[in-house]
């Protein structure tokens, strides 16, 4: 029963699926700045979007410094990722720097703590979808692909396992996002979401468009061939056209 609820919540989300999309000559931004809890895997996460940056022939720039979010700097970027950052990490001006930036057309990805970041900021709460509350200790649980279309999730089974820190969240735009992977709460200890909780969405948002995914938290996820082609397929959508 509790499969069915999750599958059939898949079915109240129109299809975002469509071709894969080169990453040839795009440039991707990977800002890591953290203003609280500072997790150990960005190290590795900066690795693999260099690594993708060697394979699929685009340019990838890593920074900590939020003094790349003007108008003027972020112009080149087709994507800006926000790696595990925490707490309040752009000024105001910046702010509005992003928020131009996402209205030109251009596209966010935000991975596991990017939901941290910003709780005073509602333009944020609704480009990355949702914020942190808490999580259990990491575990074991059972994951549920709700779009076998989309490349971001397209070549997992409809169920399988993984171990990770689940996320549980709070100011969740339910009505905004398109689910494309979920986590069964009755597969682990510590879920709190009454049933329904998602894991990775994405949406078109104010012109530009906006993936998250929660998975992250360990170093060894960046080295993980499904985690990278998860990452590799979230880029893939956010540059389609």
């Amino acid at each position: 029963m509790q499969l069915f609820r999750f599958l059939f919540a898949a079915f109240l989300f129109v299809a975002v699926s469509a071709p894969a999309q080169s990453l040839k000559g795009k440039r991707l931004l990977v800002f890591s700045k953290t203003a609280g809890f500072r997790h150990a895997s960005i190290s590795q996460g900066k690795q693999l979007f260099l690594q993708i940056a060697a394979s699929e022939r685009c340019k990838v720039d890593t920074t900590e410094d939020a003094g790349f979010f003007t108008p003027e700097k972020l112009e080149p970027y087709d994507v800006v990722v926000f790696l595990s950052t925490t707490g309040d990490v752009l000024n105001a001006a910046q702010q509005s720097a992003f928020q131009e930036y996402i209205r030109s057309g251009k596209s966010f990805l935000g991975i596991h703590a990017a939901t941290d970041t910003e709780y005073d900021w509602p333009w944020f709460n609704q480009l990355v979808g949702g914020y942190f509350k808490d999580h259990p200790k990491p575990q074991t649980a059972s994951f549920i692909n709700l779009d076998s279309n989309h490349p971001a999730t397209k070549f997992w089974p409809a169920v399988f396992s993984r171990f990770e820190e689940i996320y549980n969240i709070k100011s969740l735009q339910k009505d905004r996002l398109h689910f494309v992977l979920a986590v069964d709460e009755t597969s682990y200890t510590g879920g709190n979401m009454d049933g329904f909780h998602p894991m990775a969405w994405c949406h078109t948002f104010e012109g530009g468009r906006a993936f998250y995914t929660a998975l992250g938290h360990h170093p060894e996820t960046y080295s993980d061939a499904d985690f990278r082609q998860h990452i590799l397929g979230a880029l893939q959508w956010l540059l389609q056209s």
